[in-house]
Formats: structure tokens, C-alpha cells, sequence
């Protein structure tokens, strides 16, 4: 359906809302003279695949009909099929709840600059490949001025802006060729080597990437900008696991808390959102109680600050999880890697199989053991 805004009776994107919600199945294309951020918003949460700003040539719109008709016959590919009914289980056999089907995306993100999202980022990906032996990748969605890149040393020869400039839009074996591959075995997409590149990037092309990762991964690290966005806004309700980063200092606390407010008008459910500590050297005066207190939300961990092990990770292109396993920093991140892994698939009988990390709902800071700390109890 191709569908104007501005129309008589029912704007267009009232009426996107209403045939996406009895139709689901149909696509929907959105077509305006205003070219607003607001617009294009509110469009993609009534329902609409692509958006389309007046004037429009012939070509433009044959595009976006084909790029619609891709996602949702990839959208298609990726529903759940109906299986054949099987025989009972025996009523004494173990229950073995269901894996979720497709990668964990886990979105890292502050909104204050300065919190460490990418060091966070690199450092947690691996740590997850090392911790869980599982495919994982890593999305630097800072497209302007990504450095994912400079902090693992790779070649930035090719990026995401390859994947989206595909003649045919993008595809599985086009994201696989352009990833590069870190010696972790971490697989990276990385950002355009030009800020000007970013532009070429938009939201649907973002979903579509990450919709193509969840086939290929069991784990989907996104470094994001601290931008507000459509893309950022993309990636996040992608994201199965968003990791909200934010120092003990009043700035960034404030700007914590607006984000929480931000995800409350957007109904992201409370356990999707977990709060971290980074930076934390215990200098600042701010408890972690003194923060729930303020933020409503609760504290859950703390990464230890080492600026000099970041700095020497940096400057040499190698990650201090690998350089460095041993120090607090490194703990820190390999913690939260174990509290972000998915529990153990059961392949052996129930008793026998590693119980599941807690959810990260309340957090209990305990003495730490060579500055920093990391620990969690069920809440």
C-alpha cells in the first residue's frame, strides 16, 4: 500500500496503524512532503516499512517497493513454521524450557560521552565468544566516528556502507564477506571509514542488517552513538539486552535517568534495561544505593576503572581481555559476559546442567577485592 499522510477524513498515519493491526501481513509505504524526524517516527511505530519524501522519482519508489518486498519475505522466512504434532511426553520426563530463537542482540549504549561504550563493547564481545564458545559478532553503529575498528586493529577496507550499497540490497553472503574477522574469532561489521557515509545509512537499512545477524550469530554486541535517533531507536527495540552505561557523577546520572524515561514511554519491559557503572573507582562520594535512590532503577554492577590498561589497549589495537585477564577491569567485563550469556541449553539430564544466571534485577555491592566489583543476587 502506498499511503499518503496528509488525507482527508483519516490521515495516512492513522490509517497505517489500523491496516497494520488487521492486516499484518500487508506492507506499507509512507509518502509525505514533510520530512521530520517526528513523521518518520511516528510512521514506523503505525506500521509503515519505508518512508518516502515528495518529490520522489520513478526510481526511488521502485526501490523502496522491492527493498519492502525483501524484508517481508525475509520476515516470512524467519516466522515460526507450524510442526507436526508429536507423541506426548512422558509426564515424569524434565521440562526443558524453549531457547529463544535467533542471536541475543545486546545494545551498549550511554547517553553521555566519555562512558567507555566502545572499550565496553570490543571487550564484552569477546569476552562472550570466550565465555560461551559461541558465534559472536560485533556492530559499530557509531557511524560517524566509529572506532571499533582502531580499538582491534582491523583494516576499515570494508564497512557497513558496503552492505547497504549492494545492487541488490543486502544478503547474508554480502554481510559475510564484508565482516571482518578479529583473531578472537569475534566477527566485526564495521563502521564507514567517512562521517559523510553515515548518511547513507538509515533505519530500515539497520533492521535489516541486524534481522540478517540473528540468522548468522548467537550473539549481536552493537556499540551505539549517544544520539537519539531512528537508528539508535532501530537497534533498540532490536535489542534483546540494552546495557545502559553511566559514571557515579551527577551529569551523567541525570542523563541516565532521562533515558529511563525514555524507554518507559517506549514500553520496553523493566528487565530489558539493566544499569552499569562504568568507570567506577569508588572516588565520587555516590553509592550505588544513593543512585537506585535517585534513579528508581536498580544498580547492576559496576565496571572497575583502569585508564591506563585502556589507554595501553587502545594504543596497541589489542583489548585488555586479552592482554590483561587478570586485572579488575578485565573481571568486570567478563562478569557481566557471564551475567548477559543465555543459560546453558540443557543436553544432558536436568540435574546435570549449569544453572542459569540470575536476572539482573537487584544488584548487592560487596567489599571489593583489589578495588572494584561485580556480584549479584536473585532479587
Amino acid at each position: 500500500v502506498l499511503m499518503d499522510i496528509n488525507m482527508p477524513g483519516m490521515d495516512g498515519i492513522a490509517a497505517s496503524e489500523l491496516i497494520s493491526n488487521t492486516y499484518p501481513e500487508v506492507q506499507v509505504i509512507m509518502m509525505s512532503v514533510q520530512g521530520e524526524s517526528d513523521y518518520l517516527r511516528r510512521s514506523m511505530l503505525a506500521g509503515a516499512r519505508e518512508f518516502l519524501i515528495k518529490p520522489f522519482s520513478s526510481e526511488e519508489l521502485a526501490t523502496s517497493i522491492r527493498r519492502v518486498n525483501q524484508l517481508a519475505t525475509t520476515r516470512r522466512a524467519m516466522a515460526p513454521r507450524a510442526t507436526v504434532p508429536t507423541e506426548p511426553t512422558p509426564s515424569n520426563a524434565p521440562t526443558i524450557p524453549p531457547r529463544p530463537t535467533g542471536a541475543k542482540i545486546i545494545a551498549i549504549y550511554s547517553p553521555k560521552g566519555g562512558s567507555g561504550v566502545t572499550t565496553t563493547a570490543v571487550n564484552l564481545a569477546i569476552a562472550l565468544r570466550e565465555e560461551t564458545k559461541q558465534r559472536v559478532a560485533i556492530v559499530d553503529a557509531s557511524f560517524q566516528f566509529g572506532d571499533v575498528g582502531v580499538m582491534l586493529n582491523l583494516p576499515t577496507t570494508r564497512s557497513v556502507a558496503d552492505v547497504v550499497g549492494a545492487q541488490h540490497g543486502p544478503d547474508e553472503d554480502i554481510l559475510n564477506g564484508v565482516m571482518a574477522s578479529h583473531s578472537s574469532g569475534v566477527k566485526v561489521l564495521l563502521a564507514p571509514p567517512r562521517p559523510e557515509m553515515a548518511e547513507l545509512i538509515t533505519a530500515d537499512h539497520v533492521r535489516t542488517i541486524l534481522g540478517l545477524m540473528q540468522k548468522l550469530f548467537d550473539y549481536v554486541v552493537v556499540d551505539t552513538s549517544k544520539s537519539i535517533n531512528d537508528v539508535l531507536l532501530t537497534i533498540l527495540d532490536a535489542a534483546e539486552q540494552i546495557v545502559l552505561l553511566s559514571t557515579a557523577d551527577i551529569g551523567a546520572l541525570k542523563n541516565a535517568k532521562l533515558f529511563f524515561e525514555v524507554t518507559d514511554a517506549l514500553e520496553y519491559p523493566s528487565t530489558k534495561t539493566i544499569l552499569v557503572l562504568s568507570k567506577d573507582d569508588g572516588r565520587s562520594g555516590i553509592s550505588a544505593k544513593d543512585i537506585e535512590g535517585n534513579i528508581k532503577h536498580v544498580v547492576a554492577g559496576s565496571i572497575l576503572r583502569d585508564d591506563r590498561a585502556a589507554a595501553a589497549a587502545l594504543n596497541r589495537g589489542i583489548p585488555f581481555v586479552i592482554t590483561q585477564r587478570g586485572s579488575g577491569v578485565s573481571q568486570s567485563i567478563f562478569a557481566l559476559a557471564r551475567m548477559l550469556r543465555r543459560p546453558v541449553e540443557a543436553s544432558a539430564p536436568l540435574a546435570k546442567v549449569a544453572a542459569p544466571t540470575p536476572p539482573p534485577q537487584v544488584m548487592e555491592k560487596v567489599k571489593p577485592a583489589r578495588g572494584g566489583f561485580f556480584s549479584f543476587r536473585r532479587g
